[in-house]
């Protein structure tokens, strides 16, 4: 894969029944985790030992930008805070698109006296995020 703009990767949220990006976003990232669970006994030979499979697999997206008021911001906004489970995309051009379902866990507006207002926003996933190949 060669190299990409950043600008090209995108957060989209489900407004109305369909994928929208998130307006104003500056920075979008996503992490994918998978916690081991170890199980190393005295007969490991000193070496840690991990059950294969065995871990929770997490998703987080986060991303921030400037506050612009699009629909988009304005939706996600009133899922904050009702524990809301929504469909989300994360698209990275020429790699793929991971997709599944998220809960926001941290929507922070902020603002300097010379300044443009900002946001950022944190998703967690809930069940299956599942990746397609671009």
């Amino acid at each position: 894969m060669a190299a990409q703009k950043g600008n090209l990767v995108l957060i989209k949220a489900d407004v109305g029944g369909s994928q929208t990006t998130i307006g104003g976003l500056r920075s979008s990232s996503i992490t994918l985790s998978d916690e081991p669970v170890d199980v190393t006994t005295k007969d490991s030979s000193g070496n840690r030992t991990l059950l294969p499979q065995g871990g929770t697999q997490t998703v987080t997206i986060s991303g921030s930008g400037i506050f612009t008021d699009a629909t988009s911001e304005t939706t996600i906004r009133g899922y904050w805070g009702t524990g809301t489970l929504k469909t989300y995309s994360f698209i990275v051009p020429d790699l793929g698109t991971y997709s599944g379902t998220f809960q926001i866990t941290s929507l922070e507006y902020a603002g300097e006296f010379n300044g443009e207002v900002t946001y950022s926003i944190t998703l967690e996933s809930s069940g299956a995020v599942t990746f397609s190949a671009a």
